[in-house]
């Protein structure tokens, strides 16, 4: 695997902050209600992602350390798949939304595990 220019040039984080918007506008139809539940933890989760890749790679001091952040982020990613679940079935979006969205953060979750596989078979001394 070629190593990326900065945390910018990861795929996974680009596919990721494609989707801060759209998951944002999303979580925005929610009712009133679920304003601080289902709605405010989709956005945090959703932002927590690239957040966890981009504090990752600027504290990494070896493989291992910077796979513990991609770890976060994967979590965040099968959380927003959950979350996304629960959307459709309480009726706030529809099953394609769900398909379509939930997909992409399935994409995300491999790519992640990828870069965690890689990132933990670097040697501990390997920082830029």
């Amino acid at each position: 695997m070629q190593e990326a220019k900065g945390y910018e040039g990861l795929g996974v984080y680009q596919r990721t902050r494609s989707l801060l918007k759209p998951m944002h506008e999303l979580a925005l139809r929610f009712p009133d209600y679920e304003k601080f539940d289902l709605a405010s933890q989709i956005r945090r989760a959703n932002k927590s992602i690239p957040a966890n890749i981009a504090e990752g790679y600027a504290k990494r001091r070896s493989g291992k350390e910077f796979a513990f952040y991609l770890t976060n982020a994967m979590g965040s990613a099968n959380e927003m798949e959950v979350h996304l679940q629960i959307a459709h079935e309480l009726g706030y979006i529809s099953p394609e939304e769900q398909a379509r969205s939930g997909q992409e953060y399935a994409i995300i979750g491999k790519q992640l595990n990828r870069l965690i596989a890689y990132w933990r078979s670097q040697t501990p001394t390997r920082a830029n």
